[in-house]
């Protein structure tokens, strides 16, 4: 009998600190999950708002260059040409060059 009480015993807080070493190591797990998943989900957004900026790059270069294509003086001239338009090119020395006048007096607020 005095073998047990002389025995060492483990006091009942060390089980207690354990425990409580667990549930914040635990909870420690569960919060590191927690932003680790935020952290890809804001990667993958930032990944669909690149690729959503390439594809209006390009469609500003497609547009660009559909302006571009209706807008050349050739293209124009052809279609004219196609529709059988009265409309002729102006020969290089039939427009004047006109200076402009100067300026008028120009009315100032100040005395």
């Amino acid at each position: 009998m005095n073998r047990l009480k002389s025995a060492p015993r483990t006091p009942v807080s060390i089980f207690f600190a354990l425990i409580g070493g667990f549930v914040i190591a635990a909870g420690g797990g569960v919060q590191h999950a927690v932003y680790k998943n935020r952290q890809v989900k804001i990667t993958r957004e930032i990944d669909a708002i690149e690729l959503r900026i390439e594809q209006y790059k390009l469609d500003i270069r497609t547009t660009q260059m559909r302006s571009d294509a209706i807008l050349n003086r050739f293209t124009i001239r052809k279609q004219l040409e196609d529709t059988g338009s009265a409309l002729r090119p102006i020969p290089p020395g039939l427009p004047e060059d006109v200076n402009q006048a100067p300026p008028a007096a120009v009315a100032s607020a100040s005395p």
